[in-house]
């Protein structure tokens, strides 16, 4: 039977730092306010760099680190709410940049499940037995599209990507997931309306209030801690397995108090569970593959440790993945 394992990771992130204080001076909040409500003391901005640069870092990584040429690559899936453009994709964009000539190349949007869709249809590819291997990225450029007068939402986000290079194999990697959707729930967290204008309407072409991300953050919460309790534990469940067989679970790095009350619905320490949004923010699709990157550089994952990916994100998504190493 194919499996799709974890060969190897990559992350980047812009070189500019701004702290919970650097926000102070250009909208009312203070660090306490922000550290006590979110867990975030830091995030990398970028200082122009669009998504496709942080993307295409990312890829380069990941073929030096898996020792494999771009003209092996047989699929390229990025997943983003902030690409460079409507069209292309953030994926042939990287094909172009490394060269991955018989690559298949597209992007998915599921917000800050992002990655773990796009990591799903990479596995569902590679088990078709059709393609033997991916590159699966999250990447964002989430300062283009915050309000930075709004103290509620330009507080949370950062800017960055994360990634992972898969390959069919004999052994067990990806071995069970639970991803869905709550369509009926979209509004609480939106960006990018884009007003329908146009030469035969009276509509005026401008940027709409939402282009920036609009988030009901009460109900956020509630959806987050919710379903991603739900999905971990089915996950689990339906693999016959316990919390104490896990190693760790990396969580989408949204806030820290999300993490907490999850902790506390599955009676799961809180110190299995991989939190760096101290230092990120809440980098979207990103978050996930960033932290599991940087457990993988910290010597952190051994061979055959289990490990579970759970996030959540606008639609609204949710997605969780049980990872042998």
């Amino acid at each position: 039977m194919i499996s799709t394992r974890v060969v190897a990771t990559a992350g980047y992130v812009p070189e500019q730092i701004i702290s919970n204080d650097d926000l102070s001076k250009i909208v009312d909040t203070t660090d306490e306010w922000i550290t006590q409500r979110t867990g975030i003391k830091e995030r990398h901005i970028s200082a122009g760099e669009n998504t496709s640069v942080l993307v295409t870092n990312v890829a380069k990584k990941l073929l030096e680190r898996a020792s494999v040429s771009a003209e092996e690559i047989d699929l390229i899936i990025v997943a983003s709410v902030t690409q460079d453009y409507g069209t292309p994709s953030l994926a042939c964009m990287i094909q172009k940049e490394i060269g991955a000539v018989h690559a298949v190349a597209f992007d998915v949007i599921a917000a800050c499940s992002g990655f773990m869709f796009a990591l799903s249809t990479a596995d569902k590819y590679i088990k078709s037995g059709g393609y033997k291997n991916a590159i699966v990225i999250g990447g964002e450029t989430l300062s283009k599209i915050v309000d930075w007068t709004d103290r509620a939402t330009c507080v949370l986000f950062g800017d960055g990507a994360g990634g992972a290079y898969v390959e069919a194999s004999g052994e067990a990697g990806i071995i069970r997931e639970d991803i869905g959707s709550a369509g009926d729930q979209y509004e609480i967290l939106t960006e990018g309306y884009t007003e329908c204008a146009n030469a035969f309407n009276d509509k005026e072409s401008s940027i709409h209030p939402k282009w920036y991300v609009n988030m009901n953050g009460r109900e956020v919460f509630k959806f987050a801690t919710k379903n991603v309790a739900k999905s971990i534990k089915k996950v689990l469940e339906e693999e016959q397995i316990t919390q104490d067989q896990i190693k760790y679970f990396v969580p989408h790095q949204a806030n820290v108090r999300i993490v907490e009350v999850v902790s506390k619905k599955l009676g799961i320490p809180f110190e299995k569970f991989y939190i760096n949004m101290d230092r990120f923010g809440n980098t979207s699709s990103a978050s996930i593959p960033m932290a599991l990157n940087e457990m993988n550089e910290k010597g952190m994952l051994e061979a055959g440790d289990l490990v579970v990916l759970s996030g959540f994100g606008g639609g609204m998504t949710w997605g969780t993945m049980l990872i042998r190493w």
